[in-house]
């Protein structure tokens, strides 16, 4: 039997190479390509893959989106995702979302063509690298209000304007920010965002 596979990748370097490479498996057959989340989902829907590959590296929020969808709509599609610096929420929430394959991008190509065949075959393909990486990562210290100020000011927005949009006066947000500090045991307030997304917090 060969295996119908749809790749979602935004590169088009990369999803050219990841198809020929694929292709010159006897057993798989790349039957179409996304660039972007947006068309992945719809191409499923048209060809009917036995699998679908996903990168990551376009948006974590975005892969795990078409995965739910996928499973809600495609049932029968394996989903093998490839997510080589994905942080540990992310990896958590793959795993609890129970995507059929999970590797990372660094590995031998044979891993790619095996993770195919594991998953089109029914059964669970998880690197355990990066298995052990989600499981063994601490949870998050911070409570849900110290997280959503933190994820403001991550984006940029400033302390009297995240005040405003969470309906706090600008004391508040900055004794939540001096919180997620001591929390993470982080220099300033760019260092504790650094360290909350490289837990995988944010």
């Amino acid at each position: 039997m060969v295996i119908r596979v749809l790749l979602v990748e935004e590169t088009d370097l990369v999803r050219g190479a990841l198809a020929a490479l694929l292709t010159r498996e006897e057993d798989i057959e790349v039957v179409a390509a996304s660039p972007g989340h947006d068309q992945a989902v719809p191409r499923a829907l048209s060809h009917r893959p036995d699998v679908v590959v996903i990168d990551i590296d376009g948006g974590a929020d975005e892969a795990l989106g078409t995965s739910r969808e996928l499973a809600a709509r495609l049932p029968e599609c394996g989903i093998l995702l490839v997510a080589d610096a994905a942080p540990p929420e992310f990896l958590r929430e793959a795993l609890e979302l129970r995507v059929a394959g999970l590797i990372g991008k660094n590995g031998p190509f044979d891993t790619l063509a095996q993770g195919v065949r594991k998953v089109a075959a029914g059964e669970r393909f998880i690197a355990p690298e990066l298995a052990l990486r989600a499981l063994s990562s601490a949870e998050s210290p911070l409570t849900p209000r110290e997280s959503e100020v933190l994820r403001l000011a991550a984006d940029g927005t400033p302390t009297r304007e995240i005040a405003e949009h969470l309906s706090l006066s600008v004391g508040t947000v900055r004794n939540h920010l001096n919180a997620v500090s001591r929390k993470t045991a982080a220099r300033n307030r760019i260092d504790a965002i650094r360290i909350a997304r490289e837990s995988g917090w944010l």
